[in-house]
């Protein structure tokens, strides 16, 4: 865990992105406090899940600067696989090998890259498992199971590296709506655990709930934050009124 309670978990100033003569990212700065929950809306195209690739650096920022607990991982002497230990990512597709079971699936990062022994692997794998509420799941393979349940195995699979803090890409647009559920109540549990958690999603329920602040990205910068009740319930911009009226933002999730 950080050794410094003051100092951001994720701290990323004036970020850009470029892919060719689209710039995505237009100077966005953004921190995320330990056990802070930042949940990141807006319309699709906005950069939301590019900002949150670039956090992880599966995307190389064109310029600015991102900092995980105080770690420059743009410095070409940075360790980033060592920072990346620091940090789970769940994504909107579930990412599981179909080959292997669910124990296989939480087991196979921890003893590649960890280099954990078999019985250390599939004890922490057990662990997480339970607390996602598929115990009863690991000797399934995934295609036996729900998108609901494979979305929170994901979610099991990146605890089991012990991460300091979770990055989430809208990881219930691809699930049929009475399966979302079970997957935000996975993700709630994890907020109330204390776990830093940087979000991008479009359940606006779940931003309001859970979220100790909710950011707003349009065209690639940020337009407005602050608390749930602030930006979901009186937002300062036009902009942001717009986009919560269009989405129907009080049809909670």
């Amino acid at each position: 865990m950080p050794d410094d309670p003051t100092r951001p978990d994720i701290e990323v100033v004036d970020l850009r992105k470029r892919f060719g003569p689209l710039e995505v990212l237009n100077g966005v700065s953004l921190t995320v406090q330990p056990s802070e929950v930042v949940c990141v809306i807006g319309p699709s195209g906005s950069g939301k899940s590019t900002l949150l690739r670039c956090v992880n650096r599966l995307e190389e920022p064109t310029s600015g600067s991102i900092r995980i607990e105080g770690d420059d991982i743009l410095d070409p002497e940075c360790d980033i696989d060592r920072v990346r230990r620091k940090i789970g990512m769940v994504f909107q597709a579930f990412n599981l090998f179909p080959h292997l079971t669910v124990l296989g699936n939480c087991t196979i990062a921890q003893r590649k890259v960890l280099g954990r022994p078999r019985t250390l692997a599939e004890r922490t794998a057990r662990e997480m498992l339970e607390r996602v509420g598929l115990a009863d799941k690991v000797d399934e393979h995934p295609v036996r199971l729900s998108g609901g349940q494979q979305q929170r195995v994901a979610i099991a699979r990146a605890l089991c590296l012990h991460p300091d803090m979770m990055l989430f890409d809208e990881v219930t647009s691809a699930l049929d709506p009475e399966l979302v559920g079970e997957v935000l109540a996975s993700m709630r549990q994890l907020a109330d655990e204390g776990m830093t958690m940087l979000v991008v999603t479009h359940e606006m329920g779940f931003a309001r709930r859970v979220a100790d602040r909710v950011v707003f990205m349009d065209e690639g910068l940020i337009v407005e934050e602050g608390p749930p009740e602030q930006v979901l319930d009186a937002p300062r911009e036009a902009r942001t009124r717009r986009f919560l009226q269009q989405v129907g933002e009080r049809d909670e999730a």
